[in-house]
């Protein structure tokens, strides 16, 4: 692979990098609200013990762990990018010498 090349796919992974550690900051703060918001609802449900509040708490929930999912979903792509990185600066350094 040429040097060229190399610097254009690290270039592009990098952005992509950056766009995906963005969105994770986003992702992190609206988890915290979706789990805040599960939490309250599940003292709400314990407290009231209608079947309304407890609806309401598994529904708050559910939002919450489809987010968690999507963070984990999120890092892990996180990861899979940075070690695409890692191995196009290790090909840039072979290429160097």
């Amino acid at each position: 692979m040429s040097r060229s090349l190399i610097e254009r796919r690290l270039s592009e992974v990098s952005a992509r990098l950056k766009r995906s550690r963005e969105e994770l900051a986003v992702v992190d703060e609206q988890l915290a609200v979706l789990s805040d918001h599960a939490e309250d609802t599940r003292i709400k449900a314990l407290v009231s013990e209608t079947p309304l509040a407890n609806k309401e708490h598994h529904e708050a929930q559910r939002h919450a762990d489809a987010m968690e999912r999507s963070r984990r979903a999120l890092v892990a792509s996180i990861s899979e990018m940075q070690q695409a990185q890692d191995e196009l600066l290790d090909r840039l350094v072979i290429e160097s010498h």
